[in-house]
């Protein structure tokens, strides 16, 4: 893949507009461009307004008068060859509103100020890949805290950075070959490398979890998912792998009832970091768990064609746990947690299990098979179930991308949250709102559990077509055995998600930051 952007923070003072950074520049020459904020009605930040000078600010209102440039949100004024600047090209980034307009806007509105993470990702897709840059970090509307809005930024760039070209053996431009090189100008570069290393943890997390959900199915099967997960040993984190016959011990009937059509082996994973009070029985671990379906055909209920290469994305969810667990332990979390995946693959193969077979799940409780489609279901029950029994952790939250009719009911802008724990929902739906990974919660009842009694079995796997994101939740609550508990169905989110300022990726890496941020608000000790 793409070598990934490089980045380091320098004094403000260090930067003039009349001399580049020297330095190598590729063998491309990309030319050397500086960044400057700019407001709408033209307010620049004091140390801008000092760096450009006033033939500098008369040459932007020249340049944006020209190109109707007026600083709103998501706008750029790009200028090549500016008179008068060392720099080969000056690129101004609108910010939007500034002192009462602002003050006004953000009661209108739901999200925070300035949100720095998506101002990067702009910045980034307007700087280009293979760039030279000097990013002036001098906002019209300062931040609270300039540190923490630099490594936001900074986090920003490197999502946007992100591309999955593995496969590509011919590439559009040779400058895309190399990684583009950013120096960010701040008030206190010390202070902004320690905010951005676990900035730079987290946005690890999310473009490893991007890229297990973009790899195909050929190259990521059970087996070699299982073996990039035990890749996280290396920052520290305890990794058990369990194959079918480990897993037929411990009576794990349901996941391995998807997989037995396959040629390819289910895996079981079981992730823990141990960043937190390391004495026994200090405190009871956190708990996250993934479906991971490397392929969904169906099964014996088998999809239609067309479409159907998009279901080598249908583990986003054991995706997920993996790139949080790379967060947490990159960034050294100071929290006991677990990650626990089950991976398998879902083919109609000649010993695929059909509809109307009768399962028994690790819990002991009965399934009768109603839709071999209706899987993920299926491998959630025996982790949970896993899970809870051997771990007794404070709570669960699971992650599949499980029916598409959560999808019809939220389309792609949040995903399903069910729960059985008020607290525990309020607090992702929180933590969602912070990282714009948004969600929304749906009911559970007694009226929903009864659809998916069986008349032959304890329950089915499948409700019917009325409900289905919440007969599918049903069936999971029923495998936690009153643990806290949430599940959030990415089936709009996880994958093939809509483009926007900190993604172009087919896979999202939806939940990393979410869930991030939920344990670094509420779980870390």
């Amino acid at each position: 893949m793409s070598q990934p952007v490089k980045i380091d923070f320098v004094p403000l003072d260090s930067v003039s507009v009349q001399a580049p950074p020297a330095g190598k520049r590729g063998k491309n020459k990309a030319p050397q461009t500086l960044v400057l904020f700019m407001g709408q009605d033209f307010n620049f930040g004091e140390a801008t307004r000092k760096l450009i000078g006033d033939e500098g600010e008369a040459l932007i209102k020249r340049a944006a008068a020209a190109a109707k440039f007026k600083g709103k949100p998501s706008s750029a004024l790009d200028l090549i060859a500016p008179a008068g600047i060392g720099f080969e090209r000056l690129l101004v980034i609108g910010t939007g509103p500034v002192g009462d307009d602002a003050k006004k806007k953000d009661r209108e509105s739901d999200s925070r100020p300035e949100d720095h993470l998506a101002l990067g990702g702009f910045v980034m897709s307007k700087i280009g890949a293979g760039s030279h840059a000097t990013i002036f970090f001098d906002l019209p509307r300062a931040p609270r805290e300039p540190s923490s809005a630099a490594a936001e930024l900074v986090e920003g760039i490197k999502l946007r950075d992100y591309k999955f070209d593995l496969y590509k053996t011919k590439k559009k431009d040779e400058e895309e070959s190399e990684p583009a090189e950013i120096a960010i100008a701040v008030e206190d570069p010390a202070a902004a490398r320690r905010e951005a290393k676990s900035r730079d943890a987290v946005a690890e997390g999310v473009n490893l979890a991007r890229t297990l959900v973009n790899e195909p199915a050929n190259v990521l099967y059970p087996e070699e998912f299982a073996r990039r997960a035990q890749e996280l040993e290396k920052l520290g984190v305890e990794v058990k792998v369990l194959d079918v016959a480990a897993m037929k011990e411990l009576g794990m009937g349901a996941l391995l009832a998807v997989g037995q059509g396959s040629d390819r082996e289910s895996r079981f994973v079981v992730m823990r970091w141990r960043g937190g009070d390391k004495k026994e029985g200090k405190s009871k671990p956190i708990a996250f768990i993934g479906k991971g379906v490397c392929f969904d055909t169906g099964g014996i209920s088998i999809k239609p064609a067309a479409g159907m290469e998009d279901m080598k994305g249908d583990m986003a969810g054991a995706a997920c746990v993996v790139g949080l667990m790379h967060a947490l332990a990159a960034r050294k979390a100071k929290v006991d947690a677990i990650g626990a995946i089950g991976i398998v693959e879902n083919m109609p193969g000649p010993n695929a299990q059909r509809p109307g077979d009768i399962i028994k799940s690790m819990s002991g409780q009965t399934i009768e098979v109603i839709n071999t489609d209706a899987e993920g279901r299926l491998v959630l029950a025996d982790v949970l179930w896993y899970v809870q029994d051997k771990f007794k952790p404070q709570f669960m939250i699971d992650l599949a991308t499980l029916t598409g009719a959560v999808m019809v009911a939220l389309g792609q802008e949040h995903a399903g949250l069910f729960s059985n724990d008020d607290t525990l929902a309020e607090r992702i739906t929180e933590a969602g709102k912070e990282t714009n990974e948004k969600v929304w919660r749906l009911p559970l009842g007694p009226a929903y559990d009864k659809l998916i009694d069986s008349k032959f079995a304890d329950m089915k796997n499948t409700g019917g077509r009325h409900g289905g994101s919440i007969t599918a939740a049903q069936f999971l609550q029923r495998f936690v055995n009153g643990t806290p508990w949430a599940h959030l169905d990415i089936a709009g989110t996880g994958m093939n998600s809509p483009a926007n300022d900190i993604n172009q990726s087919w896979g999202s890496g939806f939940g990393v930051r979410l869930l991030d941020r939920l344990v670094s608000e509420y779980y870390e000790g």
